[in-house]
């Protein structure tokens, strides 16, 4: 018995030894020889591995302090993740990481985060993840294959309708190893993928009830981030602190982020409120997009005394399309003619003029601002072979790069782009009778309603409804609160809607999100204007399978043409640089990245 005894404590100690090895085997060796630590969607990478930081941080910025920015409107969960609901501001930036993160320096390349390595083959049709063996929730248990697994399936089940989409392309997703997970793609051909899935955000298994998931809750969770959420006060403000655990602090994509002690997103529900708080130093910085605002908002005495900073800075991103979306699915926006018509009674020139300072450009692409951008240029031969299938679909102005957007006298009263306006309308089956605009078989008076979110939309709606009502066209503008104009919004219940879609160097399966057929009626997608067009679907389809940076810029402008061809929005304008206004205690580094400015590098030195 005791020979016995003492055999089995040796073969445990012989175990126990063995074990020890293989964890630390795995420490020192675990990244496999054929696995990467960057990806980038074309190209390489722009850092090599071993980089030390990012190069628009400053490593060795102050930590510690508070920031406090203001938000509009207010929140009722803080899940960022589910269609219902308005979530917090911060949540995912802030307490939810993913298995690689983005360089704000570059188009579209991962580095390490929660996974230490990736590998692809060639034809990006799967990915595999090796997760870091040091990486923890902020209760201290490690994040492992089964919580990606976990995030994968109740993101693809229940999650925003960007998640469903991208996610319904994975074929299998499967636990290699406690730290390894793989997925296969179904058919292959999208070559953003594996980066989706390395940005997708990574929830810990046991913190949350996939039952429950998709109801909005505002009990704070367990997370992988750099911060705490310390503090929720129902739609008034959220306080985030930084966790004094966080597993990741040294990571080289984290030196020289995340400096703040504390920060703290206070909500207010009138822009002009929300000014006014920061004027008096309650809040630290603001970004503002506003030119009047910004031409004249901020003449305080702070300003002349150096105390408070307005500051232009570069970005090197596209401008994005903001826009008056028409909800094509809507019988009043049916006809791409009757669009076209209503994009000639905006008058730029007028509302830029005596509105916004004259500080606003005009949009003319989805793209602007970038060699993404359509117009100017005429289309190259892989855009005319990708568009010869849909020649109906992009009109001959556009595909010369010759197209413009109506361009007004710069007076209230244009007859100009009235007649064109008036013209457009009567070859789509109006007539004008009484002074107003009717349907000709119908009799029925064209009108429709502006849904706004704010007060502060106002002044640009009622001008376009003054513009409208010169031709007998009646709109009718709908101010209501922020949680049913979120409501509205998610399920396509407006006629228009002011809306920005965003843009990088890097648009892939967003796009889909976008303005795919697939999403057309999924509440909760960014297709506010309704597009359902098979040239869209297959430019978008065209741009995911691009294999060099030539192709995939010629199926992003030849995505533009269509857009643009469509007349889904009336595109309004955009700002020359990226406008922040922050008081001088708060610091940021003397080199802006490619994607702009970021909060999360910034520091202070406030006494």
């Amino acid at each position: 018995m005791i020979r016995a005894t003492v055999i089995s404590k040796i073969n445990a100690l012989v175990l126990t030894l063995a074990a020890a090895l293989c964890v630390a085997g795995s420490l020192m060796f675990s990244v496999p020889a054929a696995a990467a630590q960057s990806i980038a969607m074309h190209g390489e990478a722009a850092l090599a591995n071993g980089f030390t930081h990012f190069p628009y941080v400053n490593p060795n910025a102050p930590q510690g302090g508070r920031a406090v920015f203001g938000h509009p409107g207010s929140f009722d969960t803080v899940n960022p993740l589910i269609v219902n609901g308005d979530p917090a501001a911060g949540i995912r930036e802030y307490t939810i990481e993913s298995m690689m993160t983005r360089s704000l320096d570059e188009p579209f390349t991962l580095y390490p985060l929660l996974a230490q390595s990736i590998e692809t083959p060639p034809d990006r049709s799967e990915v595999t993840f090796h997760i870091n063996p040091a990486a923890r929730f902020s209760d201290g248990l490690p994040v492992t294959a089964d919580d990606v697994l976990f995030s994968f399936n109740t993101l693809r089940e229940k999650g925003r309708p960007n998640h469903r989409t991208y996610f319904k392309k994975v074929k299998t997703a499967e636990r290699l190893s406690n730290l390894t997970v793989r997925f296969v793609f179904e058919g292959g051909g999208d070559r953003e993928l594996p980066l989706i899935l390395g940005v997708m955000p990574v929830l810990a298994r046991h913190a949350f009830d996939a039952a429950t998931f998709e109801q909005t809750t505002l009990k704070p969770f367990v997370s992988s981030g750099p911060y705490l959420i310390a503090k929720v006060d129902a739609g008034v403000s959220i306080t985030y602190k930084k966790n004094p655990d966080y597993w990741g602090r040294n990571l080289p994509v984290n030196k020289g982020r995340f400096n703040f002690e504390e920060i703290r997103f206070d909500y207010y529900r009138d822009p002009a409120t929300l000014l006014e708080a920061f004027k008096t130093g309650a809040i630290d910085a603001r970004s503002e997009e506003d030119p009047a605002r910004w031409a004249e908002g901020y003449t305080i005495p702070a300003l002349s005394q150096g105390r408070l900073i307005k500051a232009e800075l570069p970005t090197g991103l596209p401008s994005g399309m903001t826009g008056l979306a028409f909800n094509t699915r809507r019988p009043v926006f049916a006809n791409p003619v009757v669009r076209q018509a209503l994009i000639h009674l905006f008058d730029f020139e007028w509302v830029n003029r005596n509105l916004f300072h004259g500080l606003y450009k005009r949009t003319e692409s989805y793209f602007e601002r970038s060699s993404l951008s359509s117009s100017g240029r005429p289309a190259d031969a892989r855009e005319r072979e990708l568009l010869a299938p849909f020649a109906a679909s992009v009109l001959p102005s556009v595909m010369e790069g010759t197209y413009r957007q109506p361009t007004g006298d710069g007076t209230p009263q244009d007859r100009r782009n009235a007649k064109a306006a008036f013209d457009l309308l009567v070859s789509a089956g109006y007539k004008l009778e009484a002074g107003v605009i009717r349907d000709v078989t119908t009799g029925k008076p064209l009108t429709f309603e502006i849904l706004a979110g704010s007060n502060a939309q106002e002044r640009l709606f009622l001008n376009f409804k003054n513009s409208l009502a010169k031709l007998g066209i009646t709109v009718v503008i709908r101010v209501v609160d922020s949680a049913q104009y979120q409501s509205r919004l998610k399920d396509y219940d407006f006629d228009m809607v002011q809306f920005t879609w965003s843009a990088s160097l890097s648009p892939g399966n967003e796009q889909l999100f976008r303005w795919s057929s697939s999403v057309v009626n999924q509440p909760g997608s960014f297709n506010y204007p309704g597009v359902s067009n098979p040239a869209a679907d297959a430019m978008i389809k065209a741009m995911l399978e691009a294999g060099n940076p030539d192709d995939f810029a010629s199926a992003v402008r030849a995505l533009d043409r269509v857009l643009l061809s469509g007349h889904y929005v009336i595109p309004l304008f955009h700002l020359p640089k990226q406008w922040v206004a922050h008081w001088a205690y708060m610091k940021y580094p003397a080199k802006t990245p490619l994607g702009g400015y970021s909060y999360d590098n910034w520091w202070t030195v406030k006494p």
